[in-house]
């Protein structure tokens, strides 16, 4: 039996309905929930599923999130990461999520997460928990910059069916570095990403600065660009009850 919960992301837009989105946090005995993306994730700690069998616990999930984390060795800070149907390198909101659980388990937090050969930064302040990770691990987000936020509020799906892994937005405070965001990607199963982590990311680099967006239905992100092919992204998390499967 597998414990299976999320952390729950928070989205503090006052002006929005608090939508709150869930990364499922998989776990022997111990889960929770990150507030942030509506995009969701899991994650499981040893003794956790062969890696063959691990995208069919993550379809099993009563969370229905979007990825799953195994944690597979939490003292060495050691993950994997697996949408419904394959292992990928990395997931935004997921890996944040996975700083806090582990920090949670174990005391102290981790500088550093390894996850399929591969290293990403970690830290926490006043922004929440921070991942900073190269841009090689994240998907290929096409942003298409709108001339309105309301615009983006008013967005039904992508603007062309063709468009795929396609990231809307605008400025709401340009100087501030604060926009407005929705991302697509239904080839992967997500028809609106509530808060698209690797995308902010993306976002962040590609302006060569700290941002805020509030993405989604009221997801708040923060992202900021890292070292030369490197970016960040922060949230906060509270604790909700544990599910099985």
């Amino acid at each position: 039996m597998i414990a299976v919960s999320a952390l729950r992301w928070s989205l503090s837009n006052p002006n929005r309905n608090h939508q709150r989105a869930e990364t499922a946090i998989k776990t022997t005995g111990r889960s929770w929930r990150s507030r942030f993306p509506q995009s969701r994730c899991t994650s499981c700690s040893p003794p956790s599923p062969a890696a063959g069998s691990r995208s069919t616990c993550a379809r099993r999930s009563p969370l229905l999130t979007s990825e799953t984390i195994f944690l597979d060795d939490v003292e060495k800070a050691e993950i994997s990461i697996h949408n419904l149907s394959r292992q990928i390198p990395f997931a935004g909101h997921a890996a944040v999520g996975a700083a806090w659980t582990i920090a949670r388990l174990t005391g102290h937090h981790p500088s550093v997460l390894r996850t399929t050969g591969r290293e990403a930064e970690s830290w926490a302040d006043s922004a929440g928990v921070w991942v900073r990770a190269p841009l090689s691990m994240t998907p290929p987000w096409w942003a298409e910059r709108l001339d309105d936020p309301c615009q983006v509020d008013d967005l039904g799906g992508p603007l062309s069916p063709t468009q795929d892994f396609t990231q809307l937005w605008a400025w709401i405070d340009g100087p501030a570095g604060i926009a407005r965001m929705r991302t697509y990607a239904a080839r992967v199963g997500i028809p609106e990403d509530e808060a698209c982590g690797t995308g902010a990311m993306r976002l962040a680099a590609g302006h060569g600065r700290r941002m805020t967006i509030h993405h989604g239905e009221g997801s708040i992100i923060h992202a900021a660009p890292g070292p030369a092919g490197y970016a960040g992204i922060a949230g906060h998390i509270t604790e909700v009850p544990a599910r099985e499967i």
